[in-house]
């Protein structure tokens, strides 16, 4: 008797039904912050990764020795004016190590310093100090990347598809592709749901061809300056 009376005992229904409303509306709320910001941290990531490739094409490369290749390669089979030959350089921040494929004479090894030119901007050593567009790095657009998130491969096409050519006095002209690599999306309220904290923030590369790899004008290399007043160029 007293089984039938608790089942069919209607009190505190409603205080069920809140709770479990509340909660599936609490989810739906929180989840649409979380996704929100994970679409802002995208865009942030897109973003920094145009302005890393901006800083790499007009800078000195990661690889060492990448951009005296032009005159390196120059031989008595191979005249300067003559087409650049292929290669492909990739450069791991997470390994420090810069792999290379062709014509790789003169390429030797990893370069730090542009690296760090290339994440943290030029002139600096660190994320948010950028005063202006020409000092920012790809920290000061997202200031999670470090330059153990970055990957840089430096591409000469066989001809006649690449710029550039044997012997050219400032450097040869690579298509740069630079993407970030190990970067997860952060999840305030869905972290530990499902595994939303091991997504890997999507697409996030960029490509463009190189200009003058070089962080100064040919005639300040020896003392190179790293002014606000040089031009992106690198010409004073």
């Amino acid at each position: 008797m007293m089984v039938l009376r608790f089942t069919r005992d209607n009190n505190g229904g409603v205080l069920v039904e809140a709770t479990i409303m509340i909660t599936i509306m609490f989810v739906l709320v929180l989840g649409s912050i979380d996704f929100l910001f994970a679409f802002y941290q995208w865009n942030a990531a897109t973003k920094a990764v145009q302005v890393g490739v901006r800083i790499a094409a007009v800078s000195d490369p990661v690889a060492k020795g990448l951009n005296s290749l032009s005159a390196g390669v120059v031989s008595a089979s191979l005249r300067p004016g003559s087409a650049m030959p292929s290669f492909t350089v990739t450069c791991d921040g997470a390994t420090a190590i810069c792999n290379c494929q062709g014509a790789c004479k003169g390429v030797r090894g990893y370069n730090a310093t542009a690296m760090q030119t290339i994440v943290f901007g030029r002139g600096s050593m660190a994320c948010g100090d950028a005063t202006s567009l020409y000092t920012a790095g790809m920290c000061d657009i997202f200031a999670r990347i470090t330059p153990a998130n970055v990957r840089i491969v430096y591409t000469q096409p066989a001809a006649p598809a690449g710029l550039g050519f044997a012997g050219r006095p400032g450097s040869p002209v690579p298509t740069i592709r630079i993407s970030l690599q190990n970067m997860p999306f952060r999840f305030f309220f869905l972290g530990d749901l499902l595994g939303f904290r091991n997504i890997q923030i999507p697409g996030a590369t960029t490509t463009m061809a190189a200009e003058d790899l070089y962080s100064c004008a040919p005639t300040m290399r020896k003392g190179c300056s790293k002014s606000p007043q040089t031009t992106l160029d690198g010409s004073p």
